[in-house]
């Protein structure tokens, strides 16, 4: 008896956590949000990247946009120098929500050797799979199309 007892009472309380009212945070067009990083999308989006073009290409106005971690080191990668050297980099964190509704991530870019630009920071929206960046940042050059993930 005390086992059915318990087992009622379990059951009560899972079944009364189902029925709440609040929304869950899965549900609607935050499902979206939740895979793209909050990124608006649709003519939103279009409408944000043609005002981003406007600001220089790495700025914290128009991020560089790639596909994931793997695809922010291989658009670094791409990168040369002023002396033709590829430049050293690393992750300097994130910048919370950028102009695409998006967290970007800001990455420290040093040329060696007296390469220009000598440092900069580049910000990156890594939540844009649908997107090959084929311009460089002002003062580098960008080598030909890597596979991006």
């Amino acid at each position: 008896m005390r086992l059915a007892t318990t087992a009622a009472i379990l059951l009560t309380l899972g079944l009364g956590a189902c029925a709440t009212t609040t929304p869950s945070p899965l549900s609607g067009d935050s499902d979206f949000s939740i895979l793209t990083g909050g990124r608006v999308s649709g003519p939103e989006l279009a409408a944000r990247i043609r005002k981003a073009s406007t600001f220089p290409l790495g700025s914290r106005d128009n991020p560089v946009r790639v596909n994931m971690p793997a695809g922010q080191r291989a658009y670094l990668d791409r990168l040369r120098c002023s002396n033709g050297e590829r430049p050293t980099y690393g992750r300097v964190g994130n910048f919370g929500a950028g102009v695409f509704g998006s967290i970007i991530d800001g990455y420290r870019v040093v040329c060696p050797n007296g390469g220009l630009p000598a440092e900069s920071l580049i910000y990156m929206d890594m939540y844009h799979a649908d997107h090959y960046e084929t311009a460089a940042p002002a003062g580098f050059t960008i080598t030909g199309r890597a596979a991006q993930p």
